[in-house]
């Protein structure tokens, strides 16, 4: 199975190639790139890791498989003694007092940290052009966005910057960047992977995943990063899973696909006519498709953004100057928190954390926020009735093509309704994955809550066949 972590592993092993040079390599292209994928380089921390690695090989001594593998990091992660910026304003001179949990098992595990990746200010977008640091530009065509909010973490990986970077899912922040640069990225099982250490946006649908260029990367990164964390309460044990048990895939007898994503308006005849063609491939392949009835998107759209806004609005609040990040002083302190905060937090954060104040007013908080709960509970619910007749779901990832950069920025409605394929699957907290291939930003494929095994083994099905 195609792993680039496997072949530089090889390449490490065999004194192919130092870990030093390896490093140092990805450090420069990292350094001369022009996608603005780059908030800050970890050199030093990487170079000395990277001698560490080269010592024990002249040593005889065997490394694992992640030992010596340079990656990337979303800049949202607290890696101690690091620039966490979030690529905000109020957090650009923050430094990280301690590790988030899932990086500090890749770091137990000897990968070598490299950067810490452009992405939308504090994960509020999906085109990482809401940035300090200036917009991602698109792996395949830089006039395009990169999209988001994880959108340096997929430019990098895409690029071959870093063999594999981690990224942050909460409502489709790992999957559409993925789609939009043609690799794989993986949301896995809400709860499967430690949320500590990740700055919060939405806490009920955070997710960490990794993005990579194969299957079988992201089944790698995946198995050191899950597991149990008594600091985060909402994990759970999770059973390792093997490279032999994702290659077969003879146990899905049954694929669905919701209609109405299909007969949507909002579709490219393109990405319709693509989707089609691979359910007909599926089809040929002796495995039952099934047309299945699902909320309209709006409603997932409207129901997302409603619990988003009015948890990142409530998440926000500890932002205020005084224990973190920037303060800019005003007459008292009321003044000094409302000028801190108008001043420090982008446009698209203030409208996030307005919106969701809102929603959780007195005389709106029943009308609105419950409702949106009361509605999530029923998407969950028919997500379980759906999984009572298929084995996975397949979709597109988003209706249409990557959008010119400026063009989401002038238009937040548009940039919202670009997640409608992606949010569902959030809300009902099930382990999905990008491909890409099938449509022009790839085809997600889902199963249900804790079955992440099942989502592996049908992308190297598709794999085989597209």
């Amino acid at each position: 199975m195609e792993s680039q972590i496997k072949k530089l592993h090889q390449q490490l092993v065999s004194k192919e190639i130092s870990c030093t040079d390896l490093v140092q390599e990805k450090l420069n292209l990292l350094k001369q790139n022009t996608h603005n994928t780059v908030n800050s380089l970890l050199d030093s921390m990487a170079l000395e890791l990277a001698s560490k690695v080269d010592t024990k090989i002249a040593n005889g001594e065997e490394i694992g498989l992640l030992e010596g593998i340079p990656f990337g990091i979303k800049d949202v992660y607290m890696v101690q003694g690091t620039y966490t910026t979030a690529s905000s304003d109020l957090l650009k001179n923050y430094k990280s007092s301690y590790t988030a949990t899932a990086i500090q098992k890749l770091l137990d595990a000897g990968a070598i940290p490299l950067v810490k990746e452009n992405c939308d200010s504090f994960g509020h977008g999906s085109s990482s052009e809401n940035t300090i640091f200036g917009a991602v530009k698109n792996a395949i065509n830089p006039d395009l966005v990169g999209g988001g909010s994880s959108g340096g973490s997929a430019v990098n990986v895409a690029k071959y910057f870093t063999t594999f970077s981690i990224g942050g899912d909460t409502g489709g922040s790992i999957r559409q960047p993925a789609g939009y640069n043609k690799v794989y990225g993986l949301k896995p099982t809400y709860g499967r992977i430690s949320r500590y250490g990740l700055m919060a946006y939405a806490s009920s649908t955070d997710c960490v995943g990794p993005i990579a260029k194969s299957i079988e990367d992201i089944r790698i990164v995946l198995n050191i990063m899950s597991g149990k964390d008594v600091r985060d309460q909402t994990t759970f044990s999770s059973e390792e899973i093997l490279e032999e048990s994702i290659s077969n895939s003879s146990t899905i007898k049954t694929v669905g696909y919701f209609k109405n994503f299909i007969e949507s308006e909002a579709i490219s005849p393109q990405i319709k006519q693509d989707f089609l063609a691979t359910i007909d491939k599926i089809k040929a392949k002796g495995i039952a498709v099934k047309e299945l009835d699902f909320f309209n998107a709006d409603i997932l759209v409207s129901t997302y953004y409603t619990l988003a806004m009015a948890e990142t609005a409530s998440n926000l609040s500890r932002l205020d100057g005084t224990n973190y990040g920037a303060r800019i002083e005003g007459e008292n302190l009321k003044d000094t928190y409302s000028i801190t905060r108008s001043e420090k937090f982008s446009e698209e954060s203030k409208r996030r954390i307005v919106g969701g104040n809102q929603v959780l007013s007195q005389g709106f908080s029943d009308e609105i926020y419950l409702k949106a709960q009361n509605l999530r509970d029923q998407i969950s619910t028919r997500f379980s009735e759906d999984f009572n007749e298929v084995d996975i779901i397949l979709s597109p990832v988003t209706p249409a093509n990557p959008p010119k950069i400026g063009d989401s920025l002038n238009d937040p409605l548009a940039m919202y309704l670009s997640d409608a394929y992606t949010v569902g699957f959030s809300l009902g907290e099930l382990p999905t994955l990008t491909i890409p291939k099938g449509t022009e930003t790839g085809l997600q494929i889902t199963a249900d809550k804790k079955k992440d095994e099942q989502v592996l083994q049908f992308a190297n099905f598709l794999n085989d066949i597209l």
